[in-house]
């Protein structure tokens, strides 16, 4: 069983390491080709607003993936070399599905901007319909859980629905 256990958690840090990496090497070619290209052959339109916009519409998909590295990349012992955390599961459903929705999204409009110019960025805005019913899926849910644990903190001293609050959430 333990075996098992540990097979598991070994392939799951093989997994995350390999996602990391390629995530990691997509970026940096991806944001040297939009730096480059902005900067050599759209020299004129490349002003200081248009790098502006590169640096707050990208930051989201840096800071995503930092966060990334931070819960996927596995830990090992330094004495010998045993893994001791395996990170976080890099292909979970939900938020973490969310999340590569943001750095895929971004990557293909630093991709249009570089070639077509600082209007593409209205695409970056305007997620797609399935992205933005997602998050305000796993909003809501959060919103719920937070007040949720508000109310059963509230209801030992019986106020809980007094507040309304175990009824405010969408159940």
């Amino acid at each position: 069983m333990i075996d098992r256990i540990q097979k598991a958690a070994k392939t799951l840090a093989a997994r995350n390491v390999a996602i990391l990496n390629r995530t990691l090497l997509i970026t940096l070619v991806i944001h040297a080709l939009f730096l480059l290209l902005r900067a050599i052959f759209f020299r004129r339109s490349f002003t200081k607003r248009s790098f502006l916009l590169y640096v707050l519409l990208s930051a989201p998909s840096l800071f995503i993936q930092f966060w990334f590295e931070r819960i996927g990349r596995p830990q090992y012992d330094q004495n010998n070399g045993e893994l001791r955390k395996s990170g976080e599961d890099l292909e979970a459903k939900g938020l973490t599905e969310y999340m590569w929705d943001v750095v895929y999204w971004t990557y293909g409009c630093l991709m249009l901007v570089a070639l077509a110019g600082d209007w593409v960025w209205w695409a970056w805005v305007c997620i797609d319909t399935s992205d933005r019913s997602k998050s305000e899926l796993i909003l809501s849910t959060g919103r719920c859980t937070a007040l949720l644990g508000m109310a059963r903190i509230h209801d030992l001293c019986g106020c809980a629905t007094e507040h309304g609050w175990s009824s405010w959430c969408r159940r």
